[in-house]
């Protein structure tokens, strides 16, 4: 009996850990309310906290926003 439920438990959290995984390493690209466009590992990626995420830099750009001057 305890096996079939510690198989159900690891498929829920396999489910979940596919389903987001976008979210737990964060955006690809994130959109500053400023319109300035910042990807993982930019001077301020880590700093922008009111954003719209984008798979890319490219889509981001295509929204309207910029690349950072720095």
């Amino acid at each position: 009996m305890r096996v079939g439920i510690s198989i159900v438990v690891l498929l829920l959290v396999s489910f979940f850990a596919l389903s987001f995984p976008a979210e737990a390493n964060g955006p690809a690209v994130k959109k500053s309310k400023s319109g300035i466009c910042h990807k993982k590992g930019s001077t301020y990626y880590a700093r922008t906290k009111k954003f719209t995420s984008y798979p890319s830099m490219k889509s981001c750009l295509k929204s309207g926003g910029r690349r950072p001057k720095r």
